[in-house]
């Protein structure tokens, strides 16, 4: 890249010397003068064909064109087309095209208006040249803006429909399709309804969406934005401002500062021009350039020579993107330029195409006239220049005007229609109507392999190429093409950029961004502001489990339930699978308690079983006893169940075993607490409580409450059983799988008749505990049950304040605490006396305590 920028400047360097040692004039004719006067300017041009070679040489008349379009190439291209043709033999044999101007030069909008018509001594050539008095039908090109063509086209409709031919070479215009209004109207410039989606499109690539307009307050200006409006709000895209900068020159001065303004005060990076390049939007422009406002600017191929600047941006993001109409180059343009013998005009010319090309800014006082700016020059420089002489759309559309005009004469000097005899004069309408009818059905190639064709329901869609205007130093600016558009393609596939041009013109492949504000990232949803545009919007985070992996989404994604949101909230992770396992150290240690519990109960068993003709064992009813303590061991066993991953009959297992093993534990506490009652309560043998107590009737207490709960277990089973869940809510990342009670109401009224009995049995050993004998458990029995029931009392809370797997660990550790206060409660006492206090466990003492 320096390299290639190195050999340019190396070229220009005589042209740089040449150019810092003469006064640089920015040539505008009378820029000041007639401020009020509309600034736009039209040519009109006359058509017809020479059979004998003329003395007046037409490149010099169209060359001294006083005209403020001057940055426009239609001069140099009307004259190189006419020449082109005239130069090709098999067109127009043994005859040349010429032509000729309204009033000798072009025309303001007011000076049309009162000197656009048609007097017999108006015109140096009459229409078709061959001018005998029967010859009258006119062919006529006008242009370059939409205002210009409508004048000429509502004169023209004063003469019949069949005595004029009217082409155009401006924008094409939705008025002057109006065939009622205008019959004898053909624009030969494509419509450019793809031109806002093209713009758009190459919005959305770049990820603009907040934008400036500025257009001409016309017809033509307020067409395009209705297009690129409707455009804008398929994509949401969005007008930072829209500046309508009036035509008349007074309206404009009175708000230039205004629209000035706008600009500089925007956040907007990205400004799209469109109008006409001689009008006071172009002065605006201009103005804005000049007072360094640094902007990207979107706009077409009319505005190419406008928007090279005279300062050095070189690796500056700040240019011009430019959308020409696609079509094939004409190469030998530039010849034909350069081999202009410069003898023939004069120096007034020669500074024009240096403005023109070069933008030679009137900044010194001694350049007051184009003569004092170029003198005894030559076009030689021409020929090392890097300036862009490729065609712009206009200039194309003047060549295929000039090509169209050619054709229709050689058809009608085939037909030897044209021709028309004296004796025919008089009635001219067929001839020209036969023209009207041949224009209509042209359809020809071009020189440069290009279709023409006349038939405007016919015409295909409008390609465009885009084009990046890289500026060099003093306006050199270098034209580089860096994509394309073809509406052929669907929708997203339309735009073509080359990235690696891209880069090369601005040193980057992105573009400086253009939003209202800052993307909404992954994580975050937007949401608009009340009164602002759609573009303009807040970011806020995505909901609890809500993901976004785009940016400037409307609304979040929620996570599937296997699944939960990452920390940065832009991605969805799947949910490991947990339960209380053996590996799981709160798992482990519950499961290490159960089996020390049980342990420790067997133990306990196996002394009792040991001792069991002490007295302790025997006072203290020693069935009962062993019944209590293989209970409690299945108690703490039985919570082995909720640890490890649980299965349909393991969570069967879990709830009925629980269940019926602590109803067998209460109610045999329940049974002791009664027998200590009856044993101290029957004083007088035959006494039918005695009897009672004696025929072994407590210990059906548990069978019967056993069989109660049994009961309420089959109905909790049959109805509602517990069954294995996901439990995909308690823990954001995991899915914890626990057994579902199935229906709460059957497990509460489970450890409700647990608790029943726990009450029953407190309240009995509560009314024994004060009665007389050294081996009484009623005592015992009481702490017993108010630990009981007080573990199962705070379990209700705890266990409905908990989620997931700690619901089970809560659930298992009142299964241990409460079993594991039975056992400490009621045996732990009493194998202290049978191992550490043997003399205690005597009938001796037993007696010594009761005669006491």
């Amino acid at each position: 890249m320096f390299t290639l920028i190195f050999l340019i400047f190396l070229l220009n360097i005589s042209l740089l010397v040449f150019r810092f040692t003469h006064p640089r004039c920015f040539w505008r004719m009378n820029q000041n003068k007639d401020r009020d006067e509309d600034m736009v300017k039209g040519c009109v041009f006359f058509f017809g064909t020479f059979q004998f070679p003329e003395e007046k040489d037409y490149f010099n008349k169209l060359l001294h064109i006083p005209t403020a379009t001057e940055i426009n190439q239609f001069p140099l291209a009307i004259a190189f087309s006419v020449d082109e043709v005239n130069r090709n033999p098999d067109l127009l044999p043994n005859a040349s095209l010429g032509f000729d101007l309204l009033e000798g030069d072009c025309k303001t909008v007011p000076q049309l208006y009162s000197l656009l018509h048609f007097p017999e001594g108006s015109l140096d050539i009459r229409p078709n040249y061959l001018c005998d008095e029967g010859s009258s039908c006119v062919l006529m090109l006008s242009g370059p803006t939409w205002t210009v063509s409508e004048i000429a086209g509502t004169y023209v409709n004063i003469y019949p429909f069949q005595t004029v031919i009217h082409l155009t070479y401006g924008p094409f215009s939705p008025i002057l399709s109006d065939r009622e209004q205008f019959p004898s109207v053909y624009q030969m410039a494509p419509q450019d309804i793809y031109l806002a989606l093209a713009m758009v499109s190459l919005m959305l690539h770049f990820n603009w969406n907040w934008i400036g307009l500025a257009i001409s307050d016309n017809d033509q200006g307020i067409q395009f934005l209705s297009y690129l409006r409707r455009e804008m709000e398929k994509n949401t895209v969005c007008f930072a401002f829209v500046n309508m900068i009036p035509v008349k020159t007074h309206s404009y001065l009175s708000r230039a500062e205004v629209y000035y303004n706008q600009i500089m005060t925007s956040s907007t990076k990205v400004v799209v021009i469109y109008g006409d390049t001689d009008s006071t939007l172009a002065v605006s422009f201009r103005r804005w350039q000049s007072l360094g406002i640094q902007r990207i600017w979107v706009t077409t191929s009319q505005w190419d020579v406008t928007t090279w600047k005279s300062d050095f941006t070189l690796n500056s993001f700040h240019g011009t993107l430019v959308f020409a109409h696609h079509h094939a180059e004409i190469s030998s343009f530039k010849t034909f330029v350069q081999t202009l013998n410069p003898l023939q005009y004069s120096d007034e010319y020669l500074a024009r195409l240096e403005w023109m090309n070069l933008k030679c800014e009137l900044s010194d006082s001694k350049c007051k006239t184009l003569k004092n700016c170029i003198s005894n020059a030559s076009l030689q420089w021409l020929k090392v220049q890097t300036f862009d002489m490729a065609f712009s759309d206009d200039s194309y559309v003047i060549y295929n005007a000039v090509y169209t005009l050619a054709h229709i004469f050689h058809e009608m000097l085939l037909q030897e229609v044209y021709s028309v005899s004296k004796e025919d004069g008089k009635g001219q309408y067929p001839q020209c109507y036969k023209i009207h009818s041949l224009l209509r059905k042209t359809q020809f190639t071009n020189p440069v392999g290009d279709r023409v064709n006349m038939n405007q329901k016919e015409n295909l869609q409008e390609e465009y190429d885009i084009f990046y205007i890289w500026n060099f130093p003093h306006g050199l600016g270098l034209k580089v093409k860096i994509g394309e558009f073809s509406p052929h393609f669907p929708r997203g596939q339309q735009l073509h950029l080359y990235e690696d041009m891209i880069e090369h013109a601005t040193g980057s492949r992105q573009m400086p961004p253009s939003v209202c504000n800052a993307d909404c990232g992954p994580g975050f949803r937007k949401f608009s502001q009340e009164g602002m545009a759609d573009c303009c919007f807040d970011c806020s985070p995505c909901p609890q489990n809500e993901v976004s992996n785009e940016t400037n989404v409307d609304k979040c994604v929620r996570c599937p339930e296997d699944q939960y949101a990452n920390r940065v909230q832009n991605q969805c992770i799947p949910k490991s699978v947990v339960f209380l396992n053996y590996k799981d150290p709160v798992g482990m240690t519950l499961a290490l308690m159960a089996f020390c519990f049980s342990t420790f109960t067997a133990v306990i068993l196996g002394v009792f079983v040991q001792h069991r003709d002490t007295p302790i064992v025997k006072a203290n009813n020693r069935n009962l006893t062993y019944i209590l303590l293989i209970s409690l061991i299945f108690c703490f066993l039985c919570t082995l169940l909720f640890i490890g991953y649980p299965n349909s009959a393991i969570c069967i297992l879990q709830q009925v075993t629980f269940g019926v093993v602590f109803t067998v534990a209460v109610s045999t506490v329940l049974a002791k607490t009664v027998t200590v009652l009856l044993a101290f309560k029957v004083t007088a043998p035959g006494k039918r409580k005695r009897s009672f107590l004696l025929s072994g009737a407590p210990n059906y207490i548990i069978v019967i409450c056993t069989l109660i709960q049994i009961i309420l277990c089959v109905i909790w089973l049959q109805f509602s059983p517990p069954f294995i869940d996901h439990d995909v809510h308690s823990e954001h990342d995991q899915i914890i799988i626990v057994c579902n009670k199935g229906s709460e109401t059957a497990f509460y009224c489970v450890l409700g008749y647990h608790g029943s009995l726990a009450l029953a049995s407190f309240i009995v050993a509560f009314l024994s505990r004060n009665l007389p004998d050294t081996f009484n458990e009623a005592k015992l029995l009481t702490f017993s049950m108010l630990l009981f029931c007080s573990v199962w009392v705070t379990f209700i809370p705890v266990y409905h304040s908990t989620k997931g797997k700690v619901m089970v660990v809560v659930e298992v550790l009142s299964i241990l605490i409460s079993s594991a206060g039975l056992l400490g409660c009621i045996f732990v006492p009493k194998c202290y006396i049978i191992l550490l206090r043997p003399e205690r466990n005597s009938l001796q003492k037993l007696r010594e305590k009761t005669s006491f």
